[in-house]
């Protein structure tokens, strides 16, 4: 189920305004809009990414509303608008909380949308951290990491090759339900599993076709990777896992302004120099985040990644 280039680093980014926490998020993503979602959703397939990402909440306590926000995009809703504005660049859910929906209700919409995006879906799926979200809609937080896994598995049968899938577990089972039209990638989409838990990542070595860690830092990622490829072998799965990094903060050449301690700036050689220690490390694919004042300045940093580090992070 590999989809990125063997041997290669591969990059791709989390699309901002779909998701506003205040860890991330720019000033002017509060009063951005669509038309700006799809301006850089098109830059991004313009300029060779990978991939762009949306994330998944369904609703957010007010407990956490003031770091988190609320403005959360519906993944399948926005990875289908953009699906109509790109032509090439891959749709990830980066994750979507698998364990709160029915897998048969899941595959409709993710096998829908693979199949009008003419196959450039990646279905990353995680366990959530959110208890009110699960206790709203009637499912048991505390039982979402056996649940994940179960949908996991639920997920690959019914968006397989067959129309008519059969699945039979202890939370979900069903069989002879036919669900068309079908994924237009084969055998099926690419599930990538995210996370940094123990749990999570032998989910992803065991299950999933990609690792997707959530803030694991430079330092702890090689043992993370030995631990995953161990744990798949051990299971023997015996396609390697397509590995994933989110990098630090990038801003190509010298800001005028403050971007913050840990952003990687200056010429476009050392950034990919930096960025290459990934890919030493085993990783196949980074997610990188250019820190921006405006829309503008945002594709305009996308394409001098592009032009100037991206020819360099493969030499």
């Amino acid at each position: 189920m590999r989809v990125l280039p063997r041997g290669r680093l591969s990059y791709g980014m989390q699309l901002p305004i779909q998701s506003q926490s205040t860890l991330y998020a720019e000033p002017w993503e509060e009063a951005a809009g669509p038309a700006d979602l799809v301006a850089i959703a098109r830059a991004a397939d313009r300029y060779g990414f990978a991939y762009v990402a949306v994330c998944d909440h369904v609703a957010i306590p007010r407990r956490l509303a003031d770091a988190m926000g609320t403005v959360w995009y519906d993944p399948v809703a926005t990875l289908g608008y953009l699906a109509a504005a790109t032509e090439r660049v891959r749709l990830l859910s980066h994750v979507a909380v698998a364990a709160l929906r029915h897998p048969l209700l899941t595959a409709k919409q993710y096998a829908t949308l693979d199949h009008l995006s003419g196959g450039r879906l990646i279905l990353g799926v995680g366990a959530g951290h959110v208890r009110e979200e699960f206790d709203a809609l009637g499912v048991d937080f505390d039982a979402r990491g056996p649940l994940l896994d179960e949908t996991v598995d639920a997920l690959k049968a019914a968006l397989g090759p067959q129309e008519y899938a059969d699945f039979h577990g202890e939370y979900f089972a069903y069989r002879d339900l036919g669900q068309a039209p079908r994924p237009a990638q084969t055998p099926r989409p690419p599930l990538w599993v995210g996370g940094s838990s123990p749990a999570a990542l032998r989910r992803a070595a065991v299950r999933g076709d990609g690792w997707l860690p959530q803030g694991d830092p430079r330092d702890r990622l090689p043992a993370q990777i030995a631990r995953l490829r161990a744990l798949r072998e051990a299971a023997g799965v015996g396609e390697p896992a397509e590995i994933g990094a989110i990098a630090e903060p990038l801003y190509v050449g010298d800001p005028s302004w403050r971007v913050g301690r840990r952003t990687l700036t200056g010429e476009p050689e050392r950034l990919a120099e930096s960025l290459r220690a990934y890919a030493a490390m085993g990783v196949d694919q980074i997610q990188v985040r250019f820190r921006s004042r405006s829309r503008a300045e945002l594709t305009d940093q996308m394409a001098a990644f592009a032009a100037g580090v991206a020819p360099h992070l493969n030499p």
